[in-house]
């Protein structure tokens, strides 16, 4: 990693960096590569996949239907609607 590549990934990202942040951000990026690769040296052949951290179960409710129609209850504080159906305006000629 040097400058000339901090440079092309800021222009192919539209990034617009100001040469005093060049250095900052190469030592930056130096940690974060050196990072992953210390992470990808560890040997997790013999290391279950786990799809969480914390071995959680989801508890789950019932699907039961439990709500009826209550339309009229909805609709009896709205003065614009008809026979079940809320009036809009008009928008389509």
């Amino acid at each position: 990693m040097n400058k000339e590549t901090i440079i092309k990934i800021s222009d192919l990202a539209k990034i617009d960096i100001k040469d005093d942040q060049i250095d900052d951000i190469l030592t930056s990026l130096e940690k974060i590569l050196n990072l992953v690769d210390e992470m990808n040296s560890v040997d997790t052949d013999s290391v279950t996949p786990m799809s969480h951290p914390l071995n959680l179960k989801q508890e789950l409710r019932k699907d039961i239907v439990e709500a009826s129609n209550e339309r009229e209850l909805f609709q009896k504080n709205n003065k614009h609607t008809d026979n079940g159906y809320y009036i809009v305006p008009k928008i389509i000629d």
